[in-house]
Protein backbone atom coordinates (compact mmCIF):
# COMPACT_ATOMS: atom_id res chain seq x y z
CA UNK A 1 0.00 0.00 0.00
CA UNK A 2 3.02 2.58 0.40
CA UNK A 3 4.26 2.02 -3.02
CA UNK A 4 0.57 3.36 -4.11
CA UNK A 5 0.62 5.99 -1.90
CA UNK A 6 4.42 6.98 -2.78
CA UNK A 7 3.12 6.62 -6.92
CA UNK A 8 -0.03 8.95 -6.35
CA UNK A 9 2.02 11.55 -4.12
CA UNK A 10 4.64 12.49 -7.02
CA UNK A 11 1.51 12.00 -9.61
CA UNK A 12 0.07 14.70 -7.33
CA UNK A 13 3.32 16.37 -6.83
CA UNK A 14 3.87 16.89 -10.29
CA UNK A 15 0.58 18.23 -11.08
CA UNK A 16 0.90 21.07 -8.43
CA UNK A 17 4.27 21.57 -10.06
CA UNK A 18 2.84 22.28 -13.05
CA UNK A 19 -0.09 24.14 -11.83
CA UNK A 20 2.79 26.89 -10.46
CA UNK A 21 3.41 27.67 -14.22
CA UNK A 22 -0.39 26.88 -15.86
CA UNK A 23 -2.68 29.31 -14.57
CA UNK A 24 -5.85 26.76 -15.27
CA UNK A 25 -4.20 23.81 -13.31
CA UNK A 26 -4.66 24.18 -9.76
CA UNK A 27 -1.56 23.99 -7.43
CA UNK A 28 -2.40 24.01 -3.87
CA UNK A 29 -5.06 21.39 -4.02
CA UNK A 30 -2.63 18.77 -5.81
CA UNK A 31 0.31 19.46 -2.99
CA UNK A 32 -2.00 18.99 -0.64
CA UNK A 33 -2.91 15.50 -1.76
CA UNK A 34 0.51 14.93 -2.14
CA UNK A 35 1.69 16.24 1.04
CA UNK A 36 -0.70 13.57 2.19
CA UNK A 37 0.12 10.46 0.18
CA UNK A 38 3.88 11.21 1.36
CA UNK A 39 2.84 11.62 5.03
CA UNK A 40 1.98 7.92 4.88
CA UNK A 41 3.36 6.44 1.85
CA UNK A 42 7.06 7.48 3.22
CA UNK A 43 8.93 9.01 6.45
CA UNK A 44 11.33 9.74 3.65
CA UNK A 45 9.87 11.22 1.17
CA UNK A 46 7.21 13.06 3.44
CA UNK A 47 10.91 15.34 4.41
CA UNK A 48 11.76 15.23 0.68
CA UNK A 49 8.63 17.21 0.36
CA UNK A 50 8.53 19.26 3.26
CA UNK A 51 11.59 20.86 1.66
CA UNK A 52 10.75 22.17 -1.63
CA UNK A 53 10.34 25.14 -2.93
CA UNK A 54 6.64 24.65 -3.85
CA UNK A 55 5.94 22.97 -0.45
CA UNK A 56 7.36 25.77 1.29
CA UNK A 57 5.57 28.55 -1.10
CA UNK A 58 2.31 26.81 -1.03
CA UNK A 59 1.67 24.92 2.11
CA UNK A 60 3.90 25.94 5.05
CA UNK A 61 1.87 28.93 6.53
CA UNK A 62 -1.34 26.70 6.17
CA UNK A 63 0.65 23.65 7.92
CA UNK A 64 2.01 25.96 10.42
CA UNK A 65 -0.65 28.00 11.44
CA UNK A 66 -3.72 27.14 9.75
CA UNK A 67 -3.11 30.44 7.33
CA UNK A 68 -3.32 31.25 3.93
CA UNK A 69 -2.91 34.67 1.56
CA UNK A 70 -5.59 36.11 0.26
CA UNK A 71 -4.23 35.89 -3.15
CA UNK A 72 -4.37 31.53 -2.04
CA UNK A 73 -7.74 31.47 -0.94
CA UNK A 74 -8.94 33.28 -3.81
CA UNK A 75 -7.50 30.80 -6.38
CA UNK A 76 -8.91 27.80 -4.37
CA UNK A 77 -12.03 29.03 -3.94
CA UNK A 78 -12.60 30.29 -7.41
CA UNK A 79 -11.53 26.85 -8.91
CA UNK A 80 -13.23 24.93 -6.13
CA UNK A 81 -16.29 27.12 -6.55
CA UNK A 82 -16.24 26.61 -10.69
CA UNK A 83 -16.07 22.81 -10.10
CA UNK A 84 -18.67 22.63 -7.96
CA UNK A 85 -21.27 25.05 -10.17
CA UNK A 86 -20.77 23.04 -12.80
CA UNK A 87 -21.42 19.71 -10.83
CA UNK A 88 -24.80 21.20 -9.73
CA UNK A 89 -25.82 22.44 -13.05
CA UNK A 90 -25.52 18.76 -14.25
CA UNK A 91 -26.85 17.51 -10.76
CA UNK A 92 -30.35 15.42 -12.16
CA UNK A 93 -31.25 15.09 -8.93
CA UNK A 94 -32.80 18.01 -6.68
CA UNK A 95 -31.40 16.18 -3.50
CA UNK A 96 -27.59 16.09 -5.32
CA UNK A 97 -27.99 20.01 -5.94
CA UNK A 98 -29.36 20.74 -2.46
CA UNK A 99 -26.22 18.84 -1.24
CA UNK A 100 -24.16 20.24 -3.72
CA UNK A 101 -25.17 23.78 -2.72
CA UNK A 102 -24.57 22.91 1.15
CA UNK A 103 -20.97 21.71 0.14
CA UNK A 104 -20.46 25.28 -1.24
CA UNK A 105 -22.09 27.07 1.54
CA UNK A 106 -19.60 25.01 3.93
CA UNK A 107 -16.61 25.70 1.57
CA UNK A 108 -17.03 29.40 2.27
CA UNK A 109 -17.66 29.56 5.61
CA UNK A 110 -14.56 27.16 6.24
CA UNK A 111 -12.70 29.60 4.40
CA UNK A 112 -13.37 32.88 5.66
CA UNK A 113 -13.83 31.87 9.35
CA UNK A 114 -11.98 28.89 9.90
CA UNK A 115 -8.46 29.56 8.06
CA UNK A 116 -6.87 32.82 9.10
CA UNK A 117 -5.88 35.55 6.03
CA UNK A 118 -2.98 36.70 6.20
CA UNK A 119 -0.62 39.05 4.02
CA UNK A 120 1.62 37.76 1.22
CA UNK A 121 5.48 37.73 2.29
CA UNK A 122 8.09 39.54 0.02
CA UNK A 123 10.69 37.11 -1.44
CA UNK A 124 14.11 37.84 -0.30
Amino acid sequence: MKIIYITLGFIFFGLGALGAVIPVLPTTPFLLLASACFARGSERFERWFTATKLYKKYLETYYENRSMTRKTKASLLTLSTTMMLLSLIAMPNIYGKIFMGGMIVFLYYYFFFRIKTIKEQAEG
